[in-house]
């Protein structure tokens, strides 16, 4: 970080906010306004901006991002109108990934234990073949096991299991979900 108290100046170096000033220009010219099917062309600027995109990546127009270059997204993952990857930090999105409308992932928050509210920023990583269903919020630091479900609305505040269908404020892991990746014999 710049600057540990953020009442006397930004958490972010003057190129870090510059930089998210011309992203912010062409999110608004050149991102958000074209039509749904334009996949390719939205994880062309993504990573015009450092973002890593896997290859068939479904990124909705509406996704509002705020850092590309902290964003990692493997291939065949969708995400969703209106979602929010406040990307302070780190946010990794493994493969076959659906993230719904308006679900908030939110990779920084400030320590409020200290009288200058330091930003602190924590990786979110969402392993392969997750869903998290509409406007569910995930906090820094969270790892979302491989195939688990998030249900609406959830907040998640800690690791989530694998293979389990989690739901609730906080989020709590419900019941097991089958685990289509297993190899099965015959």
């Amino acid at each position: 970080m710049h600057n540990d108290d953020t009442f006397t100046g930004p958490s972010f170096s003057f190129r870090n906010r510059i930089t998210r000033v011309l992203w912010n220009l062409v999110y608004v010219l050149l991102f958000r306004f074209t039509p749904t099917p334009m996949y390719r062309y939205r994880s062309f600027l993504l990573k015009l901006f450092g973002a890593k995109i896997g290859h068939g990546v479904h990124v909705y127009p509406k996704v509002k991002i705020w850092a590309p270059w902290n964003l990692e997204i493997k291939g065949e993952s969708g995400i969703g109108d209106d979602v929010i990857l406040y990307s302070q930090g780190k946010i990794k999105i493994g493969y076959r990934v659906v993230i719904s409308q308006r679900a908030h992932l939110i990779a920084g928050t400030h320590d409020y234990s200290k009288p200058g509210f330091p930003l602190i920023t924590k990786p979110i990583i969402i392993e392969d073949h997750v869903w998290i269903a509409a406007e569910a919020f995930i906090h820094p630091g969270v790892i979302i096991g491989e195939g688990c479900v998030i249900g609406a609305r959830a907040v998640v505040a800690k690791n989530m299991p694998p293979w389990t269908v989690c739901g609730g404020h906080p989020c709590e892991p419900i019941k097991p979900r089958p685990n289509f990746n297993k190899n099965i014999s015959v």
